[in-house]
């Protein structure tokens, strides 16, 4: 039989007490048989740190999300726009394989039009409008969107929306779907995304910081560029699988989340995030 010469009971307390006090466990092993102090001080100290602790102790806090802000095409209805020949017409064939051989992951058609003159500026924005109408006569929404809507109201989480559109498509898009989204700001609002000034000023009407919101859109160079320089959450759709992470490498961006659908979106925020109101 192996006998155990046990410490007064009084320096118990001091050992049981906080993990940090794991130093003193080892210490008072080793004056005990050699044979249970190897024996311990071989176990992970891991298990020791953590095995009773609950589980509120190791595991960080959901964050609380707050309200969730949707790009409009091609995130919130399916994409109807052929914007490569949008971009021909505004640009030119030859101006625009250019800007595309420079700009792999996307053409900023708005940023360039700034830097026509005023006349040109008038045609490109009438080519635009022409496009954009055409896209009107087409809409749709995008499957899981009206669902994902009635999940974020039931949860009482505010829905807000920014588009590169005009605000006559947004109108159109509330009357036609009878979803509604507020603040909704449309490209008159300027400076538009990707600078986070649309999405600041949703966040700063919410009342809510931008860390509590989700910026949701199909755009890596718009709508995450846009979320992350808020500081809000984002969350990218591909519906096709274009982005890769030499795609975020190359734009040194990542979105926080990636889903091929909406669908996956009410899921993906019932698993990440603390949704009491």
């Amino acid at each position: 039989m192996i006998h155990i010469n046990r410490p007064p009971k009084s320096t118990y307390p001091q050992i049981l007490n906080p993990i940090n006090s794991i130093p003193k466990l080892f210490s008072l092993l080793s004056r005990m048989h050699p044979f249970l102090s190897n024996t311990f001080l071989r176990l992970p100290t891991k298990s020791l740190l953590f095995s009773h602790l609950p589980m509120s102790a190791v595991a960080s806090k959901p964050r609380r999300l707050r309200g969730v802000v949707f790009d409009m095409d091609g995130t919130l209805t399916i994409p109807v726009i052929d914007f490569a020949a949008m971009y021909k017409a505004v640009l030119g064939d030859d101006e625009y394989k250019r800007i595309k051989a420079e700009n792999p992951s996307g053409i900023d058609i708005l940023h360039h039009i700034e830097k026509l003159s005023t006349d040109k500026q008038r045609e490109a924005y009438q080519i635009i409008a022409d496009f954009e109408k055409q896209g009107l006569d087409r809409l749709q929404i995008m499957p899981g969107a009206a669902e994902l809507c009635g999940f974020l109201d039931a949860k009482k989480i505010r829905r807000g929306l920014i588009t590169r559109n005009v605000n006559e498509a947004v109108d159109l898009f509330h009357q036609r779907f009878g979803m509604m989204f507020s603040p909704a700001l449309s490209r008159e609002f300027r400076p538009y995304k990707p600078n986070p000034a649309p999405l600041l000023h949703i966040c700063s009407t919410w009342d809510i910081q931008p860390n509590e919101v989700m910026m949701v859109g199909d755009s890596l160079k718009d709508d995450v560029a846009c979320g992350k320089q808020a500081g809000a959450v984002t969350c990218l759709l591909d519906e096709k699988g274009r982005y890769s992470s030499q795609d975020f490498a190359n734009l040194d961006l990542k979105p926080d989340f990636k889903v091929s659908s909406l669908n996956e979106v009410q899921s993906l925020l019932k698993s990440n995030f603390d949704l009491t109101p």
